[in-house]
This record gives C-alpha cells, structure tokens and sequence, in this order.
C-alpha cells in the first residue's frame, strides 16, 4: 500500500445502501486519485433497504446506538482489513450520511476509531460522553438549515461538544438545503477530504 493511498467509507443513511453512494465515489475519483472507495451496507436489516441501528421507539436513545457498535465495528473493520488498511487508520475517512453520520460520529466520539477525517452530512452526536482519544481525528459537519429530518442545530451542537472535547471541528450550514447530500456540500467535503488525506 504507497503512503500516500487512502481509504473513504462512505456510511449511508436509513432504509438505503451502500451502493446509492457510489456516484459521490466518482465524482471524487478524478480529484482523489489517490484514494480507495468503501460504502458497505449496514448490517440490520429495513423494510426499504439497510439499517446501522432500530428507530423503533426513541430513534436517539443513546443505548440503542450504544448497542449497534459491535455491528458497526465488525463491518468497518471487515472493510478496512480488505483493504489493506489495518494498519493505517490515519489514512481512513468516513463519510456518513444522516443515520450513517450518527454511528461515524459515534464511533469517533467515543474514541473507537482514531481515523484521519471524518465527515458528517445532515448527523447527529446522540448523548454521551466525548472521549479524547480520537480528538486529534480533524471533522466536518455538513447540514442543510432546512433540514426538516434532523435539525441544523444538531450539527452546531456536535461541533461544540466536539471542540470542547478538544477536536477541529469546521460547521458548514447551508441556507436553502434539506435533508441531503447538496452539490455546494460535496464540493465542501471534497476540499476537506483533499487538505487532510491529500
């Protein structure tokens, strides 16, 4: 594996796949050329696709999420074994979206995974004591402020628990945007992605 490679995993929302996030991969091809793509389905099963944790009840009932890191970390860690990258965590960085976003601020929040980036599109940090031992992990929250799903605020919250925890943290809200992934987003988190694996 050359130094300069890295890996993205991208973590998709509810009720979706990884494969949905695959033309996010092309359209970084060309400006990360030096990066492997990842985006593996969650491992519980919805009625519309793929789910990393149940929102039956309280969707953000900390225990819940609590409960589905040992799910998560087997499919993080099935995917970065295959990719060679065992042993280079820095060179990670996950990409989540929404329920995606949640359990890759998670996993980094609790300081399970010391990755190089990690990015948050329309997430959420659910309630829980910031571990910093993942601190040095630099984070991008991306959240649209019409977001009717998951509000902006979230965001702003997550980046001020994080910073306080003693992570870099950029917020970018963005005017006039809903519960998605947007063009001017994508472009954010490419530039992102380019400064701190490039």
């Amino acid at each position: 594996m050359p130094d300069s490679s890295c890996l993205i995993i991208f973590l998709h929302g509810i009720g979706a796949s990884g494969a949905q996030l695959m033309p996010l991969a092309s359209a970084w091809r060309s400006r990360l050329p030096q990066a492997r793509f990842a985006a593996p389905d969650a491992p519980m099963h919805h009625a519309y696709g793929h789910q990393w944790f149940s929102t039956e009840g309280n969707p953000l009932d900390p225990a819940r999420i609590c409960a589905a890191r040992a799910a998560f970390d087997t499919v993080i860690t099935d995917v970065v074994e295959r990719a060679g990258f065992a042993e280079a965590h820095e060179r990670i960085a996950f990409v989540g979206v929404s329920q995606g976003a949640i359990v890759a601020l998670d996993a980094v929040a609790s300081g399970r995974w010391r990755v190089g980036a990690l990015v948050s599109f329309a997430g959420l940090l659910a309630p829980q004591p910031i571990s910093p031992a993942a601190s040095k992990t630099p984070v991008l929250l991306v959240h649209g402020e019409s977001d009717r799903t998951i509000p902006s605020a979230a965001s702003s919250l997550a980046a001020a628990q994080l910073r306080t925890a003693g992570f870099s943290v950029d917020l970018e809200l963005e005017p006039g945007i809903g519960h998605t992934v947007s063009a001017t987003g994508a472009q954010k988190a490419l530039a992102f992605l380019q400064q701190k694996l490039g």
